[in-house]
Parts: structure tokens; sequence; C-alpha cells
């Protein structure tokens, strides 16, 4: 039960992570209710918050929810919706995540500038400068609680240049490091609160290995190599995380608004309480009626008619559509290729795409396409292209004898958009091969690739930059951007032609 009468001896801490624009309880896709966004979080934050609590926000909150993508698709001058609910929900302090630079630096200040809060994300410099104060502290009573911010600085490794073309990322490790130093030395606080917006590289309690150590996630560093620093707070992951290890209290709350991280520290006896609360409260009226008109204005726009098809392009089965490559993956790089000339191309599906039915709504295609992505022309050679689908067969697996996805893209994290479908080619893939050596086969236009063959390939920005440790794509020539955004593509190829027709393309052979 909450303690929301007053307690002097112990300090609150309230977080939230990763909630991706998410603010009604309901899936976009069939506005059936769910049991996540702020609405809910609002109601249990209240329950919870008193005269001795900080509620922090640990970043990406700009991009993900199809609300969001109405505003910065039809309405970006207006405030942001998300913006609006976090003012409305009250919180203290919040921090930066890599997702929240997916719409440009002009989205970014203006959602920063209409906040009532202050950002203390102290790893970023904007035009030289610091982009949030280094720390804040919070005096209860005589007890002084210091907190600061950090976001992973791998996010040039993904972002739009063009989105970030005034920022500099500092290491995120680095950068907590020294600020604690400082914290502790000017300002002796009680107690250090980290806000990251990144993750675990390791397990805590044990030290192993949970993905490629590459700086992109550097929790465990945080927790084993920073001494004086009593909590931190995570996310990036999407993984609900609760713990203590190497002195250091650690917790994530799930994304989309799902979960809240409540930290009690009890002043009198030092001892630190983390816990994860579910969202499963009434939503709070007050901020669904205060953004009521930009939702209804966001339902009609989701079901405005695009076009037509007599083509199955739904998704009911992800396992099956990434294994059999859906049409649907076919229709997006058969659009891709048309509006970028290349020879290739390559697309993900996403998770939880639902595909289009016979009649498409862009709620359909939002459903489907859900990243800001812009596309991007590379020339590669046939050795490159070979090292590229090697490095996405390495999403299967095999248990004994039935193909699997590989458990190195579902825990810790849930990877499934690193597996790329290519088109132009035709390719096999034998998964009981050892990894690296599984394209058993591969042509263009009927002819065995050779090392030496040179073709143009159309990738997302983000898989250009080397996303999700496809280093060789940073390494090929770039010819040519395509700024406007995927989706938005997709929906002006689909008006311009109305119906969707094309004749089925079975081009890749998973088997053992």
């Amino acid at each position: 039960m909450p303690l929301k009468r007053f307690m002097k001896n112990r300090i609150r801490i309230l977080a939230t992570t990763d909630l991706h624009g998410y603010i009604y309880p309901h899936r976009y896709s069939d506005n059936q209710e769910t049991m996540f966004g702020c609405a809910r979080l609002k109601t249990l934050i209240d329950l919870y918050r008193d005269e001795h609590t900080i509620l922090l926000d640990n970043g990406d909150v700009l991009q993900g929810s199809s609300l969001q993508f109405f505003h910065y698709a039809v309405e970006p001058n207006e405030t942001a919706p998300i913006t609006t609910a976090m003012n409305v929900m009250g919180y203290d302090y919040v921090n930066l995540g890599n997702h929240d630079f997916n719409y440009g630096e002009e989205a970014l200040s203006h959602h920063l500038s209409h906040l009532e809060m202050p950002c203390i994300t102290g790893n970023v410099l904007f035009h030289g400068r610091k982009l949030g104060a280094s720390w804040a502290v919070r005096d209860f009573d005589g007890v002084r609680v210091a907190i600061f911010g950090v976001v992973t600085h791998f996010i040039p490794n993904w972002e739009k240049k063009k989105n970030i073309r005034h920022y500099r990322f500092q290491d995120a490790f680095e950068t907590a490091r020294k600020t604690v130093e400082m914290i502790r030395k000017l300002e002796k606080p009680d107690y250090v609160i980290g806000l990251y917006h990144g993750s675990f590289e390791r397990d805590p309690l044990t030290g192993a290995l949970l993905t490629q150590d590459d700086g992109e996630n550097q929790a465990y560093r945080m927790i084993s190599q920073i001494p004086g620093l009593d909590v931190l707070i995570t996310g990036h992951t999407h993984r609900t995380i609760c713990g203590s290890a190497c002195g250091t209290v650690y917790v994530q709350p799930g994304h989309r608004g799902e979960e809240l991280a409540c930290v009690d520290i009890w002043t009198d006896t030092g001892v630190i309480e983390p816990r994860i609360l579910k969202a499963e409260t009434a939503p709070d009226s007050g901020l669904l009626d205060l953004l009521q008109e930009k939702e209804n204005r966001c339902q009609t726009w989701l079901d405005e008619p695009l076009g037509t098809t007599d083509l199955d392009l739904r998704i009911r089965d992800e396992f099956d559509a990434r294994l059999h490559k859906s049409q649907m993956v076919t229709f997006v790089n058969m659009v891709q290729r048309e509006m970028t000339g290349a020879d290739l191309s390559a697309s993900s599906l996403f998770h939880h795409a639902t595909g289009f039915g016979k009649q498409i709504s862009m709620r359909d295609l939002v459903s489907t396409y859900v990243y800001p992505n812009s596309l991007c022309v590379l020339k590669m050679n046939g050795l490159q292209l070979r090292q590229y689908l090697e490095k996405t067969a390495e999403f299967w697996s095999l248990d004994q004898t039935k193909i699997i996805v590989n458990p190195r893209f579902e825990f810790p994290k849930k990877k499934y958009y690193v597996y790329d479908m290519v088109d132009g080619i035709d390719y096999e893939i034998n998964v009981s091969n050892d990894i690296g050596s599984r394209i058993v086969s591969l042509t263009y236009k009927g002819q065995d690739v050779t090392d030496d063959m040179e073709f143009t390939i159309c990738v997302s920005n983000y898989r250009a930059a080397g996303g999700s440790e496809y280093s060789m794509l940073r390494k090929c020539e770039h010819v040519k951007d395509f700024p406007t955004d995927v989706a938005e593509l997709i929906a002006m190829w689909i008006m311009k032609h109305e119906h969707i027709h094309f004749e089925p393309v079975n081009n890749i052979y998973v088997h053992r």
C-alpha cells in the first residue's frame, strides 16, 4: 500500500523511463485497452508521492506512440502531447534518451523549452554548451540528495546527422564518474542518485556479459567502478530490473509507462529499498481530457484511407513472417527500391507490426513502420554483401532440430529489428552451419554473386550508420540520402498508386 502520510525518516524517488509518447491506455493499432500510458502512471504517482518525494524521468519520450507520430507529421509547431503530459505529471527533473533526438534539433529544443522542469543530462553539449545542469541537489530536513543524468553516447552511431548537427556527446561512464566525484567533493551530499539512459552490459550479480561490450550500455561498469553512487536508475533496453550489487541499488521500470520505479531511502538506518510498481491504476481523467481534442484529431488521421490491396499483407505470426519473409516485407523493399533506384533493398519487420488488410489506412501504416527512419543508398561489393547477410543470419539458432530466434536477440532485450531481409537477390541460409558460414547460396539475376561484383543497396539511416553491430555497412561508400521518413514515402507511394498488387517474391530460404 502507498505511504501517503508524511514520513520524516524516508525520502522517496519515483522514476519512469522509455515512455515513448504513450499517454492514453490503448493500442493505436486496434484501440484495445492496455495497462500502460502516462494517464495510468499519473494516478499511480499521485498515490505514492508526498512531501519527501522526487519524481524523475529517464528519457525516450518523444518517439514511439502514434499520437507523437501524428504530432510531428501534422502539427509539429504545437506543443507535443508528451510535453504537456509531463508538465501535468509534475516531474522534478528529466534526463534525455537516444530517441529524443529522432525528430531533430528544433523538435527537441521546443520540447525542452516548454517543459516546466529542468533537464539534467550532463554529457551532451549543444552549440558547445552543456545541454543541462551537471547535477541538482535537494535538501530534505538537512538530508542532501544529489541527482545527475547521462545518456548513452552511442547516439551518433544511429542518428541522422542533420538531427544532431550541433550536438556533441561525451562518454557516459567517464562523465558519470567525474560528476559523482565532483558532487561528493563540492556538495557533500548524503546520497547520490544517477539517471542513466542506458542499461547493463553485464549481469549485475554475476558480471557475465549480456551483450556486446561496445560502450552502448555501461551500467555494470558504473555500479562496479564508481564509488559513492548510491542509486542508479537505468533504461533503454525496455527490461524490468531491480536489485543491489557492488554497493549500489539499481532499478529500471518497463517501457511505455507500464511500470513505475520506487526507491525508498530510510535516512535513520541508511537502508535503500527499490521496487517496481505496476501501472494497474485507473487512468487520470484530467490528463485524458486535457489532450482529448488532439487525440481525436489523431484518431481521425489514423483512419484516413490510403489505398487497397488484393494481397494478404497481414502479420499474423511474427516468427513465421521472418522465417518465410512476409510479403509485407517484399512490399516495403519494393517501394524503397522504386523510390531510390537502388539495385537491392533491405528492411526489418518491427516488433508487433500489424501489416496491411484489404483496406489500408494510416493506422495500418504507422502500426507497421513505427520508427522515424529515413533511407540511405550505399555502394557495396559482393564480399561486403555476403558479410552483411552472414551478420543478419546470426538472428537464427537451433534448439535441437527446431529453428528458433537466437537467444541473444531475445535477452536482455528483444531485438527482432536486427534481422534484415534483402530483396533484389536470392539467398539461402543454413542455420545448422557455424555463424559466419551460413550463406550457402547467393545469386543476383540468376548469377552467383562474386566478391568483386558491385551493387547499390537501400537501407535505413540507422542501419547505414552500423546500428545493431552492422559495422560493415558503415565502411560502404555512401551514395545518397533520402531525408523523408520511410512511413511517409510508403504513404506517398500508396496514395499515388491507390492499389497494391505485385507477384509474391520468395527469395530467401532459411533451413537447417
